[in-house]
């Protein structure tokens, strides 16, 4: 992270005494007041994981109907088609589904539509075709809620459709189905709406099932795996399905997942949302990416071990020639833009470009330039677009306002598609432009820090450890960032093969803390050992040799610059006091101070000229601290009234320097 990055830094420090007053370690309740919760009641709510914080399934509108129908179709032997989605959330709900009808005895395919051929969800030429091999249900997962015609066409032709769904409704619209499930009906009080479809999948097998925790031991991988890879959010109960879902899969995993974390590289020591999103679900998508999603639905099926390291291994080159292609359309990009740095929406299109890749790249795009990107896929006189936006705008309502340039477009805030003809392109780009610049987003820190630690005995052993309670950790629940602001670079030096890693240590009020910064070095940073940086870090537990110890896995570092804070504390700024917790004076500093400079002590007149005579050994915002101290307690006075240009002023008698408004303020906030 670069010097100019953008921090932001909570000073206002959280009040947590009635989390810690109920049991809650320090540093968890101090995370959780950080995070809005102060009751015990609801902070217990959030850390649970019990059983049964899952819902009734029968809870969801239209449960009762899809049940029954599912259940028509195993006792009249009907055959059925599992239609699902090509991206993992899709791939694990059809798996689930799947399997749970044909441990019924039910004669049940799956089917998922090719991405480039046929696009997402229902479609007419698919649901006649699988009428015509002797489907009479078609049950979706991950899709269906907004084909309202697919949904008239299919009772047309005689086949009865049920759909399970997790995306919102087309202006408040239910296709006219068999039955319906989706807890984002405008009309569904389920309490959970943010189920991801494999989720909705889970419920269904519940209810069919009247067990729901002999579904969970089952199947709790699978919902796990789309649960995370879809993004939802790790709260309540979607924190229970995958808390379960991760001791599955590091306990129990189906043959697929099993395979797939035996191939070389991939092997965690322990399954977190991190390795799924990371490692295994790409693993998954690139099936999907390439039209090959018949690989990884038939790896999630199988319970044959051989069988599924050799499928494993195929979803291995896949996801390499997906990095391969998306590897040279990134290098086409960088030529494109020749440098430039935009600072409107890239609008790029080519003939050629992957549709199943240009997603990828295009959040590529708006990660690295902070604008929203849109990658078109040519094809003749056609374009398939993927479009990703950055945060805080909108790109569904960006499309909506370009609507006159499309041939179709459809999505949600951060994430859209759209059809357009090559003649409009430049008309688009133009319109999406304008858009943008009558919408420019609130800019948005690089760094968003949970909490400042000014405290070192936060960081003990056993607080670090309570962090888990809040594990896994994911979308509404992230990892926690916390602050260390102006320590001591103790020492920083590279390692790994080419020294591109960063180890160092710092040290915080006598205490000292080692940490690692992947993908960093000193260079980069410009720091050296010495100087007073900010640390942004996550805490970790680090075993070697059999010792435990904390470790501060950084996100970001930079130079400390206190020139700020320390201007705003010689202006005698009162809400500066929350930042400058960290250096609070002991009386040992006033004592050193005092001995250094005694009658001698002058403060001059610019804030240059006020650190060019602070302590090498002492941090700038402590010095001016123990001067605006000074001054408040009349030994430093001036004509203007100011710190500046004050010096020495004789008192009569000993001077309680701890009964200063600023020490009082600053005890009180330590």
């Amino acid at each position: 992270m670069m010097a100019e990055s953008v921090w932001k830094i909570p000073y206002t420090q959280p009040d947590s005494r009635a989390l810690e007053q109920a049991g809650f370690p320090p540093l968890l309740a101090a995370l959780l007041a950080s995070r809005g919760v102060t009751s015990p009641a609801d902070a217990r709510r959030i850390v649970s994981t019990e059983y049964s914080s899952l819902y009734d399934p029968l809870l969801m509108l239209g449960m009762e109907q899809v049940r029954a129908r599912i259940m028509q179709a195993v006792s009249s032997g009907e055959k059925v088609t599992v239609y699902g989605d090509y991206d993992v959330d899709g791939i694990t709900s059809t798996c689930l589904l799947t399997d749970y009808l044909r441990s019924l005895g039910v004669d049940c395919g799956w089917y998922i539509p090719d991405r480039n051929s046929e696009g997402y969800g229902l479609n007419k030429a698919a649901l006649k075709k699988l009428r015509d091999e002797g489907n009479t249900l078609i049950v979706t997962v991950d899709c269906g809620i907004t084909a309202i015609e697919e949904a008239v066409y299919a009772r047309e032709i005689g086949l009865d459709l049920v759909i399970t769904d997790h995306h919102e409704c087309r202006d408040g619209q239910v296709p006219d189905a068999c039955a319906v499930i989706d807890p984002k009906r405008p009309d569904d009080t389920y309490p959970n709406s943010e189920l991801a479809g494999v989720g909705v999948a889970f419920k269904l097998v519940c209810a069919c099932s009247g067990n729901t925790r002999a579904m969970l031991e089952k199947y709790a991988d699978l919902v796990a795996v789309g649960t995370i890879a879809d993004v939802m959010p790790l709260l309540e109960e979607n924190r229970c399905l995958v808390r379960c879902g991760l001791r599955k899969l590091a306990e129990d995993p189906r043959s697929g997942f099993y395979a797939i974390m035996n191939e070389p590289g991939c092997t965690p020591k322990k399954p977190t949302a991190s390795f799924i999103s990371y490692t295994l679900a790409p693993r998954l998508n690139a099936a999907g990416r390439l039209g090959k999603t018949d690989r990884a639905e038939m790896l999630m099926l199988s319970e044959d071990a051989v069988e599924a390291a050799a499928l494993a291994a195929e979803l291995r080159d896949l996801n390499r020639q997906r990095q391969q292609v998306e590897s040279e359309i990134w290098q086409d990009v960088h030529q494109r833009l020749k440098g430039a740095t935009p600072d409107t929406p890239v609008v790029l299109a080519a003939e050629g470009w992957h549709q199943g890749v240009i997603g990828i790249v295009a959040s590529r795009i708006a990660d690295r330039y902070g604008v929203p990107a849109v990658m078109i896929s040519l094809d003749g006189e056609e374009g398939k677009g993927s479009c990703r936006s950055c945060r805080g705008f909108n790109i569904y309502a960006a499309l909506a306002a370009c609507a006159d340039e499309l041939e179709g477009f459809g999505g949600h805030m951060l994430a859209a598609g759209l059809n357009i003809r090559r003649d409009r392109i430049e008309a688009f780009r133009e319109k999406l432009a304008s858009y943008y610049l009558a919408h420019l987003p609130e800019p948005q820190p690089d760094v968003e820090c949970d909490l400042l630690i000014c405290d070192s005995s936060l960081l003990s052993l056993e607080n670090v450890r309570a962090l888990d309670h809040l594990e896994p950790y994911g979308s509404a629940n992230p990892s926690p960032v916390f602050c260390i602001s102006g320590v001591r670079l103790v020492n920083a030096y590279g390692v790994g093969p080419e020294k591109q890693h960063l180890k160092f240590s710092v040290e915080l009020d006598g205490t000292r803390f080692g940490g690692i910064f992947f993908s960093h070095t000193k260079e980069a940073l410009g720091i050296a050992a010495g100087d007073l940086v900010d640390v942004a870090f996550t805490p970790q537990i680090n075993e070697y040799m059999g010792t435990c110890s904390v470790q501060l896995a950084a996100c970001a570092m930079r130079p400390h610059h206190p020139e700020s804070l320390c201007e705003r504390i010689l202006e005698n700024d009162r809400s500066a006091l929350w930042a400058a917790v960290p250096f609070t004076p002991s009386r040992d500093d006033f004592v050193m101070l005092w001995r250094r400079f005694g009658t001698a002590l002058s403060v001059e007149s610019c804030l240059d000229g006020v650190l060019s005579c602070c302590p090498p050994e002492m941090a700038p915002e402590r010095y001016c601290l123990c001067l605006a101290v000074f001054s408040e307690a009349g030994l430093l006075q001036s004509e203007s009234g100011d710190i500046y240009s004050s010096s020495y002023e004789k008192c009569n008698g000993k001077v309680n320097l701890d009964a200063t408004e600023i020490m009082r303020i600053l005890r009180g906030r330590n």
